[in-house]
């Protein structure tokens, strides 16, 4: 029997599996590749068998959905073995269960990097949290379950992970601000808002890489875009989260040098805060910030 331990299926864009040796597998028609994605998003663990049954079929299972589902298991299983990998797919009492290593499918090797970061992110490890939430986002290959799209358990799994990806891109691009990468993260996250425009948190991000980027009017000239569009779109104003980016690009606060990780601590350890140009100006921008939110635009003169 051949290790299957080197095996890798990917589900985070086209179904596929590769053997050990990197060869591509023809896995057969829409349900066994159906069958073996909604396996393996569960590898390790038993699926039962009406999970299953629902996942393949949906509302209108065949008359012997029983017999229907051991036939498409036998189908995938021949299917592998006449490809030379031998994948264990154990039959159990409650249903069936793909014995391979959860790190052998992309989807919860993605989950756990995203994990690891979010948690090296928050604790100020930066450059730890970049490599991971890199190599997570890097997964990707296109839309989940690209191939497999009309399989009734597709659509619900591939927008929980569509939005699993885009918070890991924020998370990826909050670490690269935080290493002062403010130049190089412009392209990306100009593509992220042009596919999800009303991302507040992704347009803050992008205005905060212009600005430290020293292009600051492009910057302003997000937020107004963003503004208009939520207006339209939704009936809102900014959350006051972008507003306060907005106010930071306007005080020209936004910097693009990399701090120490003492120094991005030190914040919320009662240390003098930084010295900025607007010293004294606290009620003047305290004022702006009223009028800002009150309305679309506020001209500073002097």
């Amino acid at each position: 029997m051949r290790d299957n331990r080197s095996m890798w299926i990917s589900l985070l864009g086209p179904l596929q599996v590769r053997s050990g040796e990197g060869a591509v597998v023809n896995i057969g028609g829409p349900r066994p590749r159906s069958l073996l994605a909604l396996l393996a998003l569960n590898a390790g663990r038993v699926v039962g068998t009406e999970q299953l049954i629902d996942g393949l079929y949906g509302q209108e299972p065949p008359d012997g959905a029983v017999n229907a589902l051991q036939s498409q298991v036998s189908r995938l299983r021949r299917g592998l073995r006449a490809a030379g990998v031998t994948v264990p797919i154990e039959m159990h009492s409650a249903g069936y269960l793909l014995a391979a290593d959860p790190e052998q499918v992309d989807v919860h090797r993605f989950t756990r990097l995203v994990r690891e970061g979010r948690r090296s992110l928050e604790a100020g490890e930066y450059d730890h949290a970049a490599a991971l939430l890199r190599e997570a986002v890097g997964l990707w290959q296109g839309p989940a379950f690209a191939d497999v799209a009309d399989a009734p358990f597709a659509a619900a799994q591939a927008v929980r992970l569509a939005e699993q990806r885009v918070g890991a891109v924020e998370d990826l691009a909050e670490a690269e601000l935080a290493l002062g990468r403010h130049a190089a993260l412009v392209a990306e996250l100009r593509e992220a808002v042009a596919d999800h425009p009303l991302r507040e948190r992704l347009r803050g991000q992008l205005m905060r890489a212009l600005a430290g980027a020293g292009r600051q009017a492009e910057a302003l000239a997000v937020f107004e875009d963003v503004r208009r569009l939520l207006a339209e779109e939704l009936g809102a104003d900014p959350s006051p989260e972008l507003t306060g980016i907005h106010l930071t690009v306007l005080r020209g606060e936004v910097r693009s040098e990399v701090r120490p990780r003492a120094m991005r601590k030190a914040a919320g350890t009662g240390l003098p805060a930084r010295v900025s140009s607007f010293v004294g100006r606290e009620e003047e921008l305290a004022r702006v910030g009223e009028l800002l939110v009150a309305g679309r635009l506020v001209t500073l003169v002097g």
